[in-house]
């Protein structure tokens, strides 16, 4: 089998360690994480966001150990700065007007091109490239990975409260990034050349000026030899992070598997797959979405089993079965925005809520 290689980006929070706020001071947390994560820290739009990114990695057990490494010392350099940092796909009460727009030419002509949209846009995200064997193959795979999108983002939902606001969705990070163009589930495209005229069409009219301003949920990488994964929340622990990752891994090798094989996927229209999108970013894992075959809405739970079993025959192969069942783990506990729901409902405080976020994205890391 193909190596499907594995690297993680995680959006992580800034915030103040007393108002609980987030404070824009990504250049303190790079500054002083320069010593241990130097290659790792990268800015975002905004100076409140640290993203920070993985090697590559040749299987999961050896994403696990880094990932937990390098938030190890993410967090050991956010105490040292008196800050914290955090999961979760927005925070619970900042406001975006209040937080600064790094200063770079690539997030001025962003700014400049979507206005308030891109200053709105105060996010985080979970993005995860898995490698594949040629650029033709990964535009095969993206056609058929849409059908999944909605089950692996319902587990990664983590963003309930937007400015303050209890928003009645388990993820409201998608509803305030669908704002932006080019975002979404990505169209059907019947072949790579079908797809870089669709991109050399955009270049060529000044849509954009590179297939990086593409920001669907799913994109084979215009750089990398890999397919991208951000439709995610970013969640709070690592386990949630390494099982999301295991099952893309997973999906990804058991749709070349399949191709290796001459056996096809059923190809289902993009505003169907919308729908579950929907209801996932609604209700995550306790959403019921509709399956297509049987045309009727099932329990997640229910689907969830049906995802595990078709990706069976690889799991071991990658050696990410445990990984990949802990996803049996997140329905039954709830996902980061369940969690979070529940610390409200207990206290009443979204001080309470940051609290517990900070606790989940710290937890066994600290001395």
């Amino acid at each position: 089998m193909h190596r499907f290689t594995i690297g993680v980006e995680e959006e992580y929070q800034i915030i103040d360690a007393d108002t609980k706020d987030l404070v824009s001071h990504v250049s303190k947390i790079i500054e002083g994480g320069k010593a241990t994560l130097n290659e790792n820290l990268k800015h975002e739009m905004h100076e409140s966001v640290v993203e920070m990114e993985t090697g590559i990695c040749q299987n999961i057990k050896e994403a696990r150990a880094e990932l937990t490494s390098l938030r190890k010392r993410l967090v050991k350099t956010a105490h040292d700065q008196g800050l914290r940092v955090s999961g979760g796909g927005t925070h619970p009460f900042s406001d975006w007007k209040a937080n600064k727009i790094t200063p770079a030419e690539r997030y001025d002509k962003i700014v400049s091109d979507l206005g308030d949209v891109a200053r709105e846009n105060l996010i985080f995200g979970l993005h995860v490239h898995i490698g594949i064997p040629d650029r033709e193959e990964g535009i095969r795979i993206q056609n058929v990975m849409r059908y999944f999108l909605p089950h692996i983002y319902a587990l990664s939902t983590n963003s309930p409260f937007w400015i303050g606001r209890n928003t009645g969705f388990k993820s409201y990070r998608q509803e305030v990034f669908a704002k932006f163009p080019r975002t979404g589930l990505p169209s059907y495209f019947s072949s790579v050349a079908e797809f870089d005229a669709y991109v050399n069409l955009m270049v060529k009219t000044g849509t954009i000026d590179n297939a990086k301003k593409i920001w669907w949920d799913l994109r084979v990488h215009p750089i990398y030899p890999t397919i991208e994964f951000r439709i995610c929340d970013m969640p709070l622990t690592i386990d949630e992070t390494v099982c999301l990752a295991a099952i893309m891994q997973s999906l990804v090798a058991k749709v070349y598997k399949m191709h290796q094989q001459n056996i096809s996927f059923r190809s289902y229209r993009r505003l169907l797959l919308t729908e579950n999108k929907w209801r996932a970013s609604k209700d995550g894992v306790e959403a019921h979405l509709i399956d297509f075959g049987k045309e009727k809405s099932v329990p997640y739970s229910e689907l969830l089993e049906e995802l595990l079993a078709f990706i069976d025959d690889v799991v071991d192969e990658l050696d990410c079965r445990d990984e990949a069942a802990y996803a049996r783990k997140i329905v039954k506990m709830g996902t980061g925005a369940d969690r979070q729901l529940k610390v409200f409902k207990e206290t009443g405080s979204l001080q309470k809520v940051v609290d517990y976020m900070i606790f989940e994205t710290e937890k066994g890391l600290l001395d």
